[in-house]
């Protein structure tokens, strides 16, 4: 958000010691890269679409099971009485930096990055346009992320801040900005161990179609930032005429949501607008940046408006029809190894991902979560992809894309996704992405069982906190009928997880052509990795290269979820529990070995 100058420190204080120590409990593993891979920047995700591991930056904000661990977090969002957008804690490695930039996209335009250090050292500096600050361990800072700015870490510890978007009330606003008390009149925000708080989060969806008023909002506020790169004639000739084609462009669009309304109808009139536009801002906005921070307008125009004006209006002609083209989706029960197969496809560049697994894709629609009208589980069938849906889900998926390692996606290369939930969504996926092509991994219910069991003890996978008309957190998927669990034994409830899952997808695929899905048993894929992934790029019809040759070259490492190291026959740790379930489960397990 534009501010009128480049820093402001708010007038509160919190407690840093106590803020080290909630991070300093946070385990490993929810550290992350960087979304953009910059190296020596990693982050744990407190507020996200859906609540799941995402850096999407739209979907309906939920806190994450990591906010949910460090209340004092909790207590310091709450207390300023505003909606949160996506928020995390961000670390800076010893000697890294975050490169100069600025912020330009559409999610920017409104809302600005609230900073709350929590380790640092004196020598950190943050710079952002002519200015430089040191923020020091529990004070409150704003700044105007259109200008320029940049972060560097010289020394040999590591810095971490907390982080939050928000809009801003308007007593946020006067708070941050409007006159300061004095420093000894500061309020001071201390720890209270029996206050309960839930932060305030986003849940507002964008329509498929951006209104006219938003439209004209943003590209007004464009307009007047329209300077000449040089100072030519012909680059201030280009300013007038760049100018006078995004007035033109607010008239026609508005004409276009008089005629069709915002809700998806007319669609293909608003993406045929959209493509005129972006090839005639190409041509007549060059020479022409930004007053601000210099960046070239057409650039900010592709941010901040044109990939938002229509869902999957947000790239080039033919990108979003080549990058979600027979998109493969990994369809397996929970703690059945599919981040497994799915970290080791996910190293080539002749396929794009999501990230990870993707739960916030649908999940950040209230009306796919469990508890919405006619949805009692994570099943869900084509009845329940209307188009406003599809295009919002098409249009999300495009915009998560990426390449190996977090790297740019390619619009040649094809989606693979893996979440668990997805196994019981079939039908629905298949009106969504019609051509879309699906891999079964299946597990020895035994072992599969034990390891959906640790899971829940672990508590690490914790779907549902609270779960109406069931007692306590549940974990992982919720399959159909799971009311009917209620009360039974953990080995009960894991095996008919395991059991409900693999007979509703194999009911659901065995509907299908057989080009269009494969199995793997999991036992098969860790003892010859290379073969199974060599069969699996003839069936999706991607190479076999040198990335997924090296990683299948030697023994698998274990993935990003491995909760306990693997061993032959652990899963006899809890065969007390899994042994009298394994009649119940017997028919469904004959069908899968049948698929060898």
């Amino acid at each position: 958000m534009r501010l009128p100058r480049p820093f402001f420190q708010l007038p509160v204080t919190f407690d840093a010691a106590r803020l080290r120590e909630e991070v300093q409990a946070i385990p490993t593993q929810a550290w992350v890269a960087h979304p953009n891979s910059i190296p020596g920047n990693s982050a744990v995700r407190l507020i996200s679409a859906g609540g799941l591991e995402t850096d999407a930056v739209q979907g309906h904000m939920l806190p994450t099971n990591w906010l949910q661990s460090t209340p004092y977090i909790r207590q310091i969002l709450a207390s300023f009485g505003v909606v949160w957008s996506r928020s995390r804690l961000m670390r800076l490695a010893p000697g890294a930096q975050v490169p100069e930039h600025a912020d330009i996209n559409h999610h920017w335009h409104t809302r600005v990055r609230l900073h709350i250090p929590v380790t640092t050292r004196p020598e950190v500096r943050f710079i952002c346009g002519d200015e430089v600050v040191h923020m020091a361990a529990g004070e409150a800072w704003i700044f105007d992320n259109w200008r320029l700015h940049k972060v560097v870490n010289p020394t040999p510890d590591e810095r971490i801040h907390l982080v939050a978007d928000t809009t801003g009330t308007a007593a946020f606003w006067q708070f941050a900005c409007g006159p300061q008390p004095a420093r000894d009149k500061w309020r001071k925000h201390v720890y209270q161990p029996s206050l309960e708080v839930a932060p305030l989060t986003e849940a507002a969806q964008p329509t498929p179609v951006m209104p006219a008023a938003e439209v004209q909002l943003l590209v007004n506020d464009l307009r007047a930032e329209l300077v000449a790169a040089n100072d030519s004639a012909a680059a201030r000739a280009h300013v007038a005429r760049f100018s006078g084609l995004l007035e033109g462009f607010i008239c026609d669009w508005r004409q276009l949501c008089a005629r069709h309304g915002v809700g998806g109808q007319g669609a293909d009139d608003f993406r045929a607008f959209a493509t005129g536009l972006r090839a005639a801002a190409q041509e007549q906005g060059a020479n022409v940046v930004m007053r601000t921070n210099h960046i070239s307008a057409v650039r900010v125009l592709e941010a901040r408006v044109l990939q938002h004006l229509v869902a999957d209006a947000g790239s080039p002609p033919g990108a979003t029809e080549r990058a979600l083209r027979r998109p493969v989706f990994i369809v397996a029960a929970p703690r059945s190894g599919s981040t497994l197969l799915f970290e080791t496809l996910a190293c080539t560049p002749a396929l794009n991902t999501l990230g990870g697994e993707a739960h916030w894709l649908i999940e950040s629609h209230d009306a796919l979560r469990p508890g919405a009208p006619g949805v009692e589980s994570n099943r869900l069938d084509a009845q329940h992809a209307a188009p406003q849906i599809i295009a919002q889900i098409r249009a999300a998926a495009m915009a998560g894309l990426q390449g190996p390692g977090g790297s740019a996606a390619s619009a040649m290369a094809r989606l693979l996704e893996k979440t668990p939930k997805n196994a019981l969504r079939i039908p629905f996926l298949l009106r969504i992405f019609p051509d879309a092509q699906f891999i079964f991994l299946w597990r020895d219910p035994r072992e599969n069982v034990s390891s959906i069991m640790e899971a829940w003890r672990a508590g690490r996978w914790v779907t549902y906190p609270d779960l109406p008309g069931w007692e306590g957190p549940w974990s992982l998927l919720l399959p159909p009928t799971w009311q009917d669990l209620k009360g039974a034994p953990l080995g009960t409830i894991a095996a008919q997880q395991w059991l409900r899952t693999n007979q509703t997808a194999l009911d659901d695929l065995q509907q299908l052509p057989a080009e269009r899905w494969t199995s793997v048993a999991f036992d098969d894929f860790v003892a010859n990795p290379a073969a199974t992934v060599q069969r699996l790029c003839q069936f999706m019809d991607v190479p076999f290269d040198s990335a997924l040759q090296a990683r299948t070259a030697a023994p698998l490492p274990p993935s990003r979820y491995t909760h306990t190291a693997p061993a032959a026959d652990k899963w006899r740790n809890n065969a007390a529990d899994i042994e009298p379930e394994m009649g119940k489960l017997a028919a469904c397990w004959q069908r899968l070995r049948a698929l060898r």
